[in-house]
């Protein structure tokens, strides 16, 4: 996401929303906001320091009172959509935690059109009953950008984000929110909430596998939000969760004809790879079919991050996959030089390996 948004914050964009803020406020100095946005850090800025960055500028050339600052960007607010305008909500962060009256509907205000997600969690941090009680109150606003705002913002693990330490240790005050946000009609609000239940998994997995038993089979939509939810519990192989979605404990399976295009490539490189799967019972099983590449990290040692291949149910004609991985670098992902490893691995269990070599 930083290499691709932090660049639209080029001269031309931010000539444009100066021509909107003008346009409520006609004493916006353009040429003075310019001037501080290109000072000498700006260059190797990356996305959330530009966001910032870009508040700090209107600081100082909107209003000097908050609240009237505020009453200018949420009267623009429907001009300026997209993830691009994230310092709206970021003004409301950086500035507005001594004035939750004007600062809790400013966020409110906004998220339908950029995301309040990373803003609300200062407020959070200074407050948490209150500001769970008013996340809450959110999780029924009909808007559903509001909605979603109410299970994101809470994540504990929000990628981007400042982690919830809090939550992470006690995940109860999320807890009703994702209760009342379980049925959702929603696509964005389900996502969010199943994402929020996988960030649960990562420290209390035996509550969300209680969550996900007492939810599951009641709605087609918390079904959905269950089991995207438990996708974390899926990869390892959990037994209890493995059994609830119908997937075979002890798979009996081959897999066979594992075929990697080529033992040796560089980072940037893409590596083709192909296998073939079959069940050797006469009763259909359930299966869920992963690979897993162990990474090499900048310390030599090597980490492990799976990639869903299907998820369906085999008989004994053998079925045969293709699939492209890439090895260019990415914000989320840099790759390091040696040896890493292919595997296929099946309901949790790693049935075949290869390895392969990466070079810079």
């Amino acid at each position: 996401m930083a290499d691709t948004f932090k660049d639209k914050y080029n001269r031309p964009f931010l000539e444009q929303f100066a021509s909107v803020v003008r346009q409520e406020y006609p004493a916006f100095d353009t040429a003075r906001f310019l001037v501080l946005i290109y000072d000498e850090r700006w260059e190797q800025e990356q996305l959330k320091q530009r966001i910032r960055h870009i508040s700090t500028a209107l600081r100082q050339t909107l209003p000097a009172s908050y609240r009237d600052a505020v009453s200018i960007l949420s009267a623009i607010a429907p001009h300026c959509r997209g993830v691009e305008y994230l310092f709206f909500p970021d003004f409301v962060e950086a500035y507005g935690l001594d004035d939750w009256a004007v600062s809790i509907p400013a966020l409110e205000r906004f998220t339908p059109f950029s995301s309040a997600e990373f803003a609300v969690r200062p407020y959070i941090v200074q407050d948490p009953e209150r500001m769970m009680a008013q996340m809450m109150d959110w999780a029924s606003h009909p808007d559903h950008h509001v909605r979603r705002l109410a299970s994101e913002g809470c994540r504990p693990r929000l990628p981007w984000a400042m982690a919830l330490d809090m939550f992470k240790a006690d995940p109860a005050p999320i807890v009703p929110i994702l209760e009342r946000l379980k049925r959702d009609s929603s696509a964005y609000v389900q996502k969010s909430v199943a994402n929020n239940l996988n960030d649960l998994s990562k420290d209390h997995p035996e509550r969300v596998k209680q969550l996900a038993r007492e939810w599951y089979g009641e709605n087609p939509h918390t079904d959905w939000i269950v089991k995207h939810g438990c996708r974390g519990l899926l990869r390892k192989g959990d037994p209890e969760v493995l059994s609830l979605f119908g997937f075979a404990l002890s798979p009996d399976v081959t897999v066979s004809g594992l075929r990697l295009a080529r033992e040796r490539l560089s980072i940037g490189d893409s590596l083709s790879f192909s296998f073939a799967v079959r069940a050797n019972t006469a009763l259909p099983q359930r299966l869920r079919v992963e690979y897993g590449i162990d990474f090499v990290k900048a310390n030599g040692t090597t980490s492990r991050k799976l990639f869903k291949v299907t998820e369906n149910t085999y008989d004994s004609a053998e079925r045969r996959y293709e699939r492209i991985h890439h090895f260019k670098d990415l914000t989320t992902r840099k790759h390091y030089p040696g040896k890493h490893r292919l595997s296929i691995i099946i309901n949790g269990k790693e049935l075949t390996q290869s390895d392969f070599y990466l070079t810079r």
